[in-house]
């Protein structure tokens, strides 16, 4: 950066500051998916504009496309210059192909037609677009901003530029760059180059294990309580591999009826029912090449998953209406909160697709058992409501943190993210303080038991499993368990547990 590139801002110093605030954020703490927000968050703050787009540059087909926007206020917007519309925008075309900035203080004495701004009661009166430069020089995108106050906005040019560059640069490492997880030494972090959060012992086990598969063609079956972010780590585990280049398709098996899950998976023929009016590719289909995530896998019905087995088997589907099967190249990606193999054991799950899908089985940790990386994940979420929200960042209270801490959160991460973002927004200082979390106190425990029964409910549930897991048979239960089969056979007298209690041979 020059010297003069802060000599024509009111106040040089404090604006720097901010500047290298953003260039540390979007170097550090942004993602792939949160980086173009974050940019046009900074950029809007800066040049203190109401309105701030960033365009990126398709060198594939030399269009335009608009990847963030960020709109202060509640506007009745117009359609973006997003698509065709952004390369019939002279003003954008300007700047793009001629690679000069253009700044504007009264918009009523522009050439071009400057429709594609929102619509306002309040008209917009200055507006600046300016040309990102990739390294060579050559344009790689455009940044606009817009305000509704006559502003100078010239010296403010060269620093957003630096700014929006950097943000594309970023971006386009982050989208073309998988993690190289071969060169890392033993003891290192994956969490991080998976992009995923938290530097606890459970997430690294979990990465560990992703690591090992991310090569390979075997199927996983990802498994954990409800809200641990099933979905997330199936992405890190799609965009690090060998398919990232092809599609990442997610079907969530409970949210269709068995005929409709068919068909949507599947795909049908014109003709094969009642309104099929024309040929329709299913999932596997739209996923070939690439990832299928079968989200409540537990939920899919037997008849459907007789038809699954024969995919991961044969690696062919047959539509319906459809006289003959073809190949899908398709990795599968499976995610439950349920029990499978208790659901195998009571009739409901097929076994032999159990045993095909847990072919590398990760159990992923619920929020209570990951030391640690509470505070990472409630900043980081805090984060991604702010650029939502199109507000400045927020800090937390030592208080705060302490709360959520000590909260059980039974919805795991899913629960954080909504807890964090309703305080955020119930945040009006800069600053999210315990009353913004609206935390019930934790409920005092009576122990209402003896210390044996509860030794005796805690051997009760271990028993149970364990008889789950060997289908009732008694002896393979006492060597697992590696107790006698006599002293097994007490134990079960002693509690109460008779044979109903697991399903099978006794």
């Amino acid at each position: 950066m020059t010297d003069e590139m802060f000599t024509r801002l009111p106040q040089p110093l404090a604006y720097a500051e901010t500047l290298m605030g953003w260039f540390c954020r979007l170097g550090r703490g942004a993602d792939e998916n949160t980086l173009a927000d974050l940019c046009v968050a900074g950029v809007a703050q800066l040049s203190q504009c109401e309105f701030c787009q960033l365009y990126r540059l398709d060198k594939a087909t030399g269009r335009l496309e608009l990847i963030a926007q960020h709109l202060q206020g509640d506007w009745s917007a117009s359609d973006p210059a997003s698509g065709q519309r952004a390369q019939e925008e002279q003003l954008l075309q300007y700047v793009l192909t001629q690679g000069q900035a253009i700044t504007l203080d009264d918009l009523n004495r522009c050439v071009y037609d400057c429709g594609f701004l929102p619509e306002a009661t309040t008209p917009w009166r200055s507006l600046c677009g300016i040309p990102l430069c990739c390294p060579g020089d050559t344009v790689s995108g455009v940044l606009l901003c817009a305000s509704q106050r006559p502003l100078a906005l010239q010296g403010y040019v060269a620093s957003l530029a630096q700014l929006g560059s950097f943000a594309l640069g970023q971006l386009a490492r982050a989208s073309r760059t998988p993690p190289d997880v071969t060169g890392l030494k033993s003891g290192a972090s994956l969490v991080g180059a998976f992009g995923l959060i938290g530097g606890s012992t459970a997430m690294e086990a979990t990465c560990r294990l992703i690591s090992k598969v991310l090569r390979t063609p075997f199927t996983v079956l990802l498994r954990g309580e409800t809200g641990t972010g099933k979905e997330v780590v199936a992405r890190a585990i799609h965009a690090a591999g060998q398919r990232s280049h092809k599609a990442f398709v997610v079907q969530n098996c409970a949210a269709f009826p068995e005929g409709l899950l068919e068909s949507e998976l599947f795909g049908y023929r014109k003709g094969a029912f009642t309104g099929a009016l024309r040929d329709y590719a299913g999932l596997f289909d739209a996923a070939d090449g690439g990832t299928l995530l079968l989200d409540e896998i537990g939920d899919m019905p037997l008849s459907l998953q007789a038809k699954l087995l024969r995919v991961l088997q044969e690696g062919e589907i047959r539509p319906l209406g459809a006289n003959a099967s073809h190949k899908v190249d398709v990795r599968i990606i499976a995610a439950t909160h349920r029990d499978l193999a208790a659901m195998v054991a009571n009739g409901s799950f097929r076994e032999d697709l159990y045993y095909r899908l847990a072919q590398f089985p990760i159990e992923l940790p619920a929020l209570r058992d990951r030391d640690g990386d509470m505070p990472q994940l409630a900043r980081h979420f805090a984060d991604k409501a702010c650029v939502a929200l199109g507000r400045g960042p927020v800090g937390w209270s030592s208080e705060a943190l302490d709360q959520l801490t000590s909260h059980d959160f039974p919805g795991n991460v899913r629960e954080l993210k909504c807890l964090v973002e309703r305080a955020v927004l119930m945040c009006d200082e800069d600053v999210i303080l315990p009353v913004h979390l609206a935390l019930s106190p934790s409920p005092v425990t009576v122990v209402d038991t003896t210390l044996r029964q509860r030794l005796e409910r805690v051997e009760r549930t271990v028993l149970i499993d364990c008889l789950h897991r060997n289908r009732g048979n008694r002896t393979r239960t006492a060597r697992e368990l590696g107790v006698a089969r006599r002293t097994l056979l007490y134990r079960l007298a002693r509690l109460n547990i008779p044979c109903g209690e697991a399903k099978g041979e006794c």
